[in-house]
């Protein structure tokens, strides 16, 4: 699954990696939870643009926004069939700019965090699926969703899901929605991963040194 992650890239690195029209004013956060608000790519008529979406996907037919801390994640197996994404699977896709991810392994009775990132350290992006809902009181609310694959040989180590990390390759298809199949995921090889502090296990901490590395756990 992927229920943290860090964006730290400067919001001009952002915009020349996803080829945005503008260059987005965000902040470095190093510990991102769901049903924050997040930054996500999506195509417009006039190009790409970086829109802040709620983690956690409110389906437009649903009765109040708390369904979407259920949805915080997608299996990528199942997109074109479910309810609550197969409808944005045909035409609200995004990409959720990321420079890392957490994951927890069970190590000595307790669960270690590790941070999971590209190894040259560079933003990457990570598939994903939007939507608007309508609140009772007529307010529009945006959210999103990130979509899980199975582990790869590297993260599998870690956890038997990982979110979909595309290739900059495919993201002119996949935001444009031009095929009904996954893209493959980024290989092992191009990933690495290390032991952080239990200070990412509380949300509250967003900080640099959620993504220090510690000594081997």
């Amino acid at each position: 699954m992927c229920g943290r992650y860090a964006l730290t890239s400067t919001p001009t690195v952002i915009a020349e990696r996803f080829h945005l029209l503008w260059t987005p004013e965000i902040a470095p956060r190093y510990n991102i939870a769901p049903s924050q608000t997040i930054p996500a790519v999506r195509e417009t008529e006039q190009g790409r643009e970086l829109a802040m979406l709620k983690w956690g996907l409110i389906p437009s037919w649903a009765k109040d926004a708390s369904i979407g801390m259920k949805l915080i994640n997608a299996r990528g197996e199942t997109l074109a069939d479910k309810p609550a994404f197969r409808s944005a699977y045909r035409q609200r896709r995004c990409l959720v700019p990321a420079d890392a991810f957490y994951e927890w392994k069970p190590v000595a009775g307790r669960k270690q965090p590790y941070c999971i990132r590209m190894r040259e350290d560079g933003p990457f992006g990570m598939a994903g699926l939007w939507e608007h809902w309508k609140a009772p009181d007529g307010q529009t609310v945006e959210s999103c969703t990130i979509i899980t694959v199975n582990a790869n040989a590297l993260v599998a180590e870690l956890h038997d899901r990982m979110p979909l990390i595309l290739a900059p390759s495919e993201y002119d298809a996949w935001l444009r929605a031009e095929s009904k199949e996954l893209p493959p995921a980024l290989p092992a090889q191009e990933m690495r991963y290390y032991p952080v502090s239990p200070l990412v296990s509380n949300a509250r901490n967003d900080v640099p040194a959620c993504l220090d590395p510690i000594d081997k756990a």
